[in-house]
């Protein structure tokens, strides 16, 4: 969390287009570059007993 605001991202999948093009949403919604996903899986981290922490809430302005 930055200034009490969870940090988030949109995954939009887009058919048609690769990576580095850049895709038009229209109106307020702007633009976004088509960026490349992680090939890499977790499953082997949670399988472990790995955790993922909680997010800090320490770092208020």
């Amino acid at each position: 969390m930055i200034n009490q605001k969870t940090t988030a991202v949109r995954i939009i999948p887009v058919i048609g287009k690769t990576v580095g093009e850049t895709v038009e949403f229209g109106g307020l919604l702007g633009y976004a570059p088509v960026m490349p996903v992680n090939q890499y899986s977790c499953e082997k981290f949670v399988n472990r007993g790995g955790r993922i922490p909680a997010p800090i809430h320490s770092f208020k302005n």
